[in-house]
């Protein structure tokens, strides 16, 4: 365990309970942009000229990753990029459904154009409330978050692709950045049309990287307005008028989508099995603590499965408490939010629940 730890330097010095406001930048991507800067400092174009071959190394890992065709990976700069290019590529008036309070990047971004737009709530009966939802609305697009920024609940993802089973013609578009690099996912066999994660929280790659996947089915349905000289430029994208160069318009940065490569090597050499039992592992215990102390709302605790995030009773004074501690973690919605990756250990969880009694929750 401890070798897994020796790549993360802020861990030396706090107790990071923190990767789902931002994960953390392994030695291995340092490395890398270091050698990238200085190779394209001594080299300029002629290093640049290598940018094609990068790209394309790059779209092919995030594609075997997840069971994705490599020319149906787009790279963009994050999530609300993707996401903004998308919903502009849909014909309007459209219906939509959300999730009450997701991600505001998410519900912003479709609340922002003129959808009719419907919600269900999220309780302990998410996945009855989208049900209930669906039979009422017929929505022609249903855009969530995997797993919700504020609390960790996550859907069920075996519901999902029964609902898509259910009703084909409406497109489900999910937001994975709180859930991608968490456990396998195959993206192929899944429910969704389309799936975008930045990747700077559990992928671990830094800012200013993100990646979106598509189905088949979605290009006679989605029509992107984007162009630029990039959008035909590299191995995937040879053609004009191809699909995935519409999120592509510009100039690509080899830099950030390189780092993103190297994230997901160092994921693949520590092994996603070995990541998605740790991380289960404290999250089962974390829960069953959380809830013995009754720290957790009404929702978390009747749902049986969940997610490493948390959003435990305390305001201010505890986050301002933790913080004197090194305990590094947010505050979001009336909480302290605490999360935790494959890095973290039960030591780190222990030391979480005796600071939290002595402050006298």
């Amino acid at each position: 365990m401890e070798n897994l730890r020796k790549g993360f330097p802020v861990l030396e010095q706090y107790t990071y309970l923190n990767t789902a406001a931002s994960g953390l930048l392994p030695e291995s991507v340092w490395e890398f942009r270091q050698n990238h800067d200085l190779d394209f400092l001594i080299g300029g174009s002629v290093f640049k000229d290598k940018q094609a071959d990068a790209l394309t190394e790059t779209r092919e890992l995030v594609g075997e990753f997840f069971n994705c065709e490599p020319s149906k990976v787009a790279l963009v700069p994050n999530f609300s990029y993707g996401f903004n290019t998308l919903l502009e590529g849909l014909k309007k008036p459209q219906k939509a459904l959300l999730l009450e309070n997701d991600y505001p990047s998410l519900n912003w971004a479709v609340e922002s154009r003129d959808f009719q737009i419907s919600y269900a709530e999220i309780d302990q009966n998410l996945e009855k409330n989208i049900t209930e939802a669906f039979e009422k609305q017929q929505p022609d697009f249903f855009a969530f978050s995997i797993v919700q920024y504020i609390n960790g609940i996550k859907i069920e993802l075996d519901f999902i692709k029964k609902l898509k089973q259910k009703y084909p013609e409406t497109l489900f578009f999910a937001d994975g950045t709180q859930f991608c690099g968490t456990e396998a996912y195959n993206f192929e066999e899944s429910g969704l049309d389309v799936l975008i994660c930045s990747t700077y929280k559990w992928l671990n790659a830094g800012y200013g990287n993100a990646f979106m996947l598509f189905k088949d089915g979605v290009q006679g349905k989605i029509a992107p307005k984007t162009l630029g000289f990039g959008s035909l430029q590299g191995k995937y994208k040879a053609h004009e008028g191809n699909f995935i160069g519409k999120f592509e318009p510009g100039h690509q940065d080899t830099l950030n989508y390189g780092s993103l490569a190297e994230a997901l090597k160092l994921i693949n050499k520590i092994g996603l099995t070995e990541i998605s039992s740790r991380i289960e592992s404290l999250s089962a215990k974390a829960k069953a603590e959380f809830t013995k102390m009754d720290l957790l709302e009404e929702s978390v605790v009747k749902r049986n499965a969940h997610s490493s995030i948390f959003n435990i009773k305390g305001g201010d004074k505890l986050f301002q408490h933790l913080r004197s501690k090194q305990i590094i973690v947010s505050q979001r919605g009336e909480g302290v939010r605490v999360s935790f990756h494959y890095f973290n250990t039960e030591k780190e969880l222990d030391l979480l629940i005796k600071e939290i009694k002595e402050f006298g929750i």
